[in-house]
């Protein structure tokens, strides 16, 4: 990994590499990391920081067991006591290289709702061009279990495509991706370069926090490199347990490098990035292979829907096992698709009382995923 100087990397890091054991933070390897940070900064490169550990930093403050992760409301009210300490501590160690640090809180909600998601994108463009380096974390102390990311993987990712990004480094506490999660009988093989993050990638996968401080594990990296290769965006999982961690990847190439086989446009890259939809549309084997093949969704190839969607709402597209395999915007509500599910396009007039638009999903608002 050489960046470039005018690269946007997004360095991101998790709450067992920033937090002890003793519940504070890891200061010493923290100005490592900021002074390589510093480093392409000041050569030219624009950083944004996604940083984990406000959950830990609060729970330890307010006496909290198990790491503030008992309930919601203990992880909500310890992710508001130590946000301020979090921030705090990256506006120290960032001015000490005369760096101006900005902090950002964003919510699921920020990034699924497009109009959202474009102002997060020029609050973005706006801290880049004056040279600050956004710190970034997930807003905990208002999230719901059911409407969150739930790590910061997924979020670095977003927030990739969001700022246009050239590349994530996800610092972890193993040095990238294994075939396998190693145990006392058996080492997995280390996996160097991955093409494209399919169902044997997936599958390779432990979903755990190995820490038991954080939220994410190997399963939510894979899907940020998803989310971030559908974007055009290259994705490292590297070591961040050495001092120096982007130093130490420079010189040694350590790391999982998930490389980019294919670019969508900005829209299309939010639309498949999303991690929520508003409703499910199942099609045919034939449907499914003329989607893949750059076709639209026609009402004749649909078999089944489900979800009170609206049009322009995202929406999954099945195929007949029940895999997703793409993502688009309904060009009509559920209840009137449900009126039309298989019937030939010259009928929908009829059907619908009006002259209606020909596809389901146009393929010029839809991503295969």
């Amino acid at each position: 990994m050489n960046i470039s100087k005018a690269e946007t990397v997004i360095v991101k890091i998790g709450s067992s590499l920033l937090i002890g054991d003793d519940g504070q933070p890891r200061r010493k390897w923290l100005e490592t990391l900021v002074k390589d940070i510093s480093v392409k900064h000041s050569n030219g490169a624009s950083i944004i920081i996604v940083s984990s550990g406000s959950i830990a930093l609060g729970a330890r403050k307010l006496g909290l067991e198990k790491n503030g992760r008992a309930s919601l409301a203990e992880a909500q009210a310890a992710a508001s006591v130590g946000q301020i300490a979090l921030s705090s501590l990256w506006s120290e160690l960032l001015a000490a290289h005369d760096i101006t640090a900005a902090q950002m809180l964003l919510t699921l909600d920020d990034m699924e709702d497009r109009k959202r998601y474009l102002n997060a994108t020029a609050t973005l463009e706006k801290l880049l061009e004056k040279r600050a380096i956004a710190v970034i974390n997930e807003n905990d102390s208002v999230a719901t279990d059911e409407i969150r990311f739930g790590d910061n993987d997924r979020l670095a990712a977003r927030v990739a495509q969001a700022a246009s990004a050239d590349r994530v480094l996800l610092l972890s506490d193993v040095d990238g991706l294994y075939d396998r999660t190693p145990d006392s009988e058996t080492e997995g093989q280390f996996i160097g370069l991955v093409d494209q993050v399919d169902e044997r990638i997936l599958a390779m996968a432990d979903g755990s926090s190995s820490s038991g401080i954080g939220s994410g594990g190997m399963s939510s990296k894979l899907e940020a490199a998803r989310i971030a290769n559908l974007a055009g965006i290259e994705l490292s999982i590297i070591s961040g347990k050495e001092e120096h961690p982007l130093r130490r990847y420079e010189l040694t190439k350590v790391g999982t490098l998930f490389a980019v086989n294919r670019s969508e446009n900005a829209r299309k890259s939010w639309i498949g990035g999303r991690l929520t939809s508003s409703g499910t549309i199942t099609v045919d084997a034939g449907a499914t292979i003329a989607l893949k093949e750059g076709g639209s969704l026609l009402p004749a190839g649909i078999i089944t829907l489900e979800g009170q969607f609206a049009r322009s709402d995202v929406v999954d597209i099945l195929d007949p096992d029940g895999n997703i395999f793409a993502k688009g915007l309904a060009e009509y509500d559920a209840v009137d698709c449900i009126k039309i599910v298989g019937r030939h396009s010259s009928e929908l007039e009829a059907l619908l009382g009006y002259a209606p638009r020909s596809a389901v999903v146009h393929r010029n608002q839809m991503v295969l995923v």
